[in-house]
């Protein structure tokens, strides 16, 4: 396995520091001096891994101030690329997951379009069901590119959140994603899984997410409306 660039290794650490709440929504970073001699790496190295912490919502750099930490604990922001594992556990819930499936298949059209790859690619597909405190809260199938996860079936019960094993297992770092949302009624398999009535509204969730190398994976995502909501920050006008 590919040996972690400094940079990402900064940017994990102090990733899971503010995520456990070592560094308090509202305190400031330690000082770029002080980053510098904690991890024993350069200058450069600590702004490349604040860039980025910045660009995904965590950190906010105030000019003659310092690096502020900015509050993660509400609900999924889309201006930073979040799961709904992450999300749902800074909402105090228990998240856990109720059977997961990961094979490795040929990418169908609409998945290779979005990966940027030829039809008929492999791509792992992972299927599971998320619980928040035990109650099944959403359907999430994954498409991810098969040549920069290997052995990705063997991974399968080893974790909850996807994005964290990813950065934490094959050093995967995902920059920028889109996504398209919409309302969807609940047909029958949705609602014997998430245990709500047939017709119950869910939300739809379309994402392409997008590494150094370009778009690395495509998802559909199934919750159940009342569940969870989204929050997005507008500013201006163009």
């Amino acid at each position: 396995m590919a040996r972690t660039p400094a940079y990402k290794a900064v940017y994990f650490s102090i990733k899971r520091a503010i995520q456990d709440g070592s560094y308090k929504a509202g305190s400031l970073l330690p000082s770029e001096p002080e980053l510098e001699k904690q991890f024993n790496v350069s200058r450069t190295t600590v702004r490349k891994a604040i860039s980025l912490l910045t660009t995904e919502g965590y950190l906010d750099v105030k000019q003659g101030r310092g690096t502020l930490v900015l509050d993660i604990t509400t609900t999924q922001r889309l201006n930073s690329i979040t799961s709904i594992t992450e999300t749902l556990m800074r909402r105090g819930y228990e998240v856990t997951t109720q059977g997961i499936s990961i094979e490795q298949v040929a990418a169908p059209r609409n998945v290779a379009d979005a990966l940027e790859i030829p039809e008929g690619t492999p791509v792992y597909m992972v299927q599971r069901v998320q619980c928040a405190d035990g109650v099944p809260i959403a359907i999430i199938k994954n498409y991810l590119r098969a040549s920069q996860v290997p052995n990705l079936q063997k991974r399968a019960g080893s974790f909850v959140g996807l994005y964290n094993m990813l950065e934490q297992e094959y050093n995967i770092t995902l920059l920028h994603a889109t996504e398209q949302i919409c309302a969807i009624s609940a047909d029958f398999i949705e609602a014997q899984i998430l245990r709500i009535p047939i017709g119950s509204p869910l939300l739809m969730v379309r994402r392409t997410a997008c590494t150094e190398q370009g778009p690395f994976e495509y998802a559909f995502i199934k919750l159940v409306a009342d569940k969870y909501e989204y929050s997005v920050r507008l500013e201006g006008r163009s």
